[in-house]
């Protein structure tokens, strides 16, 4: 498939700058198979069954966004100029990889000076990117860097409006606990803990996992034939826990339902091997677009999604190109919110009593089997 085969026109009003509150008040548009409905998040506990499992993404979002100035000795004494820079990520010599404007004016061995008494020493610079050695280390770093950082909001925010105090809240799950992410697994930003206590009572499970959300969650594909796209490559583990909880879900008839496409990449990854949900920890750069065989993955909650984008790809696979089209359409339509602080939408790839076999190649629309 081609890259404008992903394409639709978005107004711009429909952004989200900031999220629903309470969280729960976001609009749902539930689609399954070809049924479309406009619901609510708080509805949730009505929509799944008792023994569904929600896979839910615990990774922390790091106030990765940094402002500060750099200094550089000469002849005629130090300059210093404004630099920003937004860590992506640990590199493998201890450092941090990042980036930087303005990056054609850094240099190996240039001091960046940040709040908090937090600074970082240039090391490399290449390939879009600066490699930062930073003067503290574990707990004082991360001390330092809630300190002197902000949210690192997605550019279709950032060009909009500031990050403020309210993000540190608004961009951040109410399970989060493994800092490492610089971007937010948005669709679990609609759960509170009312939410959490109907679905219990529903009867609901929920199990964690992690995959600490990149930067390149918001580069654009820039290759018309998708096939070449590919991916930036993230950190993610499923625990034996996790993985055997899964398991018996399947086992017991019950859907495995992501909440986020961070969850649903991940335990992806884990069963890519054998076909089965495994315990497993790595880097995963898995692409998951039409004809994906779906092996752990019932239905999805998520968000929607930029146009020509890997996650809109992922949505097509997992409900039909054509389905998907319709379905933002009808979203569009509706007035529904977009990205990461808008609204969300339950995904389930056919008619709800064939859903618990869907990912396990007896359903169809979900990817080839």
């Amino acid at each position: 498939m081609k890259l404008d085969d992903f394409d639709f026109e978005l107004p711009e009003a429909l952004i989200a700058t900031r999220p629903a509150r309470p969280r729960s008040a976001a609009r749902l548009l539930v689609a399954e198979g070809d049924r479309v409905e406009d619901r609510v998040v708080r509805d949730l506990p009505s929509l799944l069954r008792p023994g569904d499992l929600l896979v839910l993404n615990d990774t922390a979002v790091i106030p990765a966004r940094l402002a500060g100035h750099r200094a550089r000795a000469t002849a005629d004494g130090t300059i210093t100029a404004k630099v920003e820079v937004t860590l992506l990520g640990p590199a493998a010599g201890g450092g941090w990889k990042a980036l930087a404007r303005p990056l054609k004016k850094l240099r190996p061995g240039d001091e960046l000076i940040f709040a908090a008494g937090l600074a970082a020493r240039v090391v490399a610079v290449g390939g879009g990117e600066a490699e930062l050695s930073f003067n503290l280390t574990g707990e004082a770093f991360d001390a330092a860097l809630d300190r002197a950082g902000s949210m690192p909001l997605p550019p279709y925010i950032a060009a909009r409006r500031a990050a403020d105090e309210a993000d540190r809240v608004d961009y951040q799950t109410i399970w989060a606990r493994r800092r490492g992410a610089v971007a937010a697994p948005t669709a679990s930003l609609h759960f509170d803990e009312p939410l959490m206590e109907a679905l219990a009572a529903r009867g609901v499970r929920f199990t964690h996992v992690t995959l600490h959300v990149g930067a390149g969650t918001f580069l654009p594909v820039k290759v018309e034939d998708i096939e070449a796209h590919r991916m930036h490559a993230e950190w993610g583990e499923v625990t034996e826990a996790a993985a055997a909880e899964i398991r018996r879900t399947q086992a017991e008839g019950g859907r495995v339902i992501p909440v986020g496409t961070t969850a649903l990449r991940v335990i992806e990854s884990a069963a890519r091997e054998s076909g089965v949900v495994a315990p497993w920890r790595g880097m995963t750069d898995i692409f998951i677009r039409p004809g994906f065989t779906f092996r752990a993955t019932d239905a999805l909650v998520t968000n929607f999604h930029l146009p020509r984008s890997t996650l809109l790809m992922l949505v097509s696979a997992l409900m039909g190109h054509e389905r998907v089209r319709r379905i933002y359409a009808h979203a569009i339509a509706q007035g529904y919110r977009f990205f990461s602080y808008g609204d969300a939408s339950l995904l389930v790839p056919v008619a709800a009593g064939d859903a618990g076999d869907v990912a396990r190649g007896k359903g169809a629309g979900a990817g080839s089997r």
